[in-house]
């Protein structure tokens, strides 16, 4: 597996065809978008905690987004072929694959996810980039490639949600992915690690998932009445 770069290229087909009129997105409807796994706010999740080196929590979390995004994908995985996913996009946006001397690909979005999951796994799990070991330094090149990973990444969740949402709420996996997805938008933006430019494709996603949760309702207390004038001389047991 080379290591590789990617270019989005927005509103045209391969072909050079515009694509169809974007379709309505069923995950922006409040009965989806409602579902949560947690109900706390995830700014409080992502803060860099005070004794904890910046490094070191870039390197946790983003290992721990790679293993959970890459769980997601393989939930829907038997439905997103070649056949049905013929290029990887989201939102009427299509994500070409190049190789490192700039060469173009094109590729179906199982192929593009397994570029995306086989490079994360080799940065991952490279000691020289993501050590493990106390006192090992992190390189001068680690926060490019964790920006790398983390933008592959919101490619895969865009395209989950843009072209297998249906099969998600199938499985009722939605509130989980909902969570996966607020959080992983929460710390990138924390720590600019993704380019607006780029995630602004599911900003109306984000901005309702991103905000904390609602409180849940609570119910009105019994309003007070002024006491009868035959009850104001007893007291009634509880």
């Amino acid at each position: 597996m080379q290591d590789v770069g990617a270019e989005r290229k927005s509103k045209t087909k391969p072909n050079g065809k515009k694509p169809p009129a974007e379709e309505k997105k069923q995950y922006l409807e409040p009965e989806f978008t409602k579902v949560r796994v947690v109900d706390f706010d995830l700014k409080e999740l992502v803060v860099l905690p005070r004794e904890i080196d910046l490094n070191e929590w870039l390197a946790s979390n983003t290992t721990t987004f790679f293993n959970l995004i890459n769980l997601q994908y393989s939930t829907i995985s038997e439905f997103c072929t070649g056949e049905i996913c013929q290029a990887m996009t989201a939102c009427n946006t299509i994500y070409y694959w190049y190789d490192e001397k700039g060469k173009k690909t094109k590729c179906t979005a199982p192929q593009y996810v397994d570029f995306v999951m086989s490079l994360c796994q080799k940065l991952v799990t490279d000691e020289e980039i993501f050590p493990t070991k106390y006192g090992k330094e992190f390189p001068n090149s680690f926060e490019s490639l964790v920006k790398k990973i983390c933008r592959y990444l919101f490619h895969v969740l865009a395209h989950l949600y843009w072209a297998h949402f249906k099969e998600t709420v199938a499985l009722e996996l939605q509130g989980h992915l909902n969570t996966l997805y607020a959080h992983f938008i929460v710390f990138v933006r924390e720590f600019n690690l993704v380019d607006p430019k780029e995630t602004c494709i599911m900003d109306d996603l984000s901005e309702i998932l991103c905000a904390p949760a609602p409180l849940p309702a609570l119910t009105p207390a019994p309003s007070a009445t002024a006491p009868s004038p035959s009850s104001q001389n007893h007291v009634t047991e509880r």
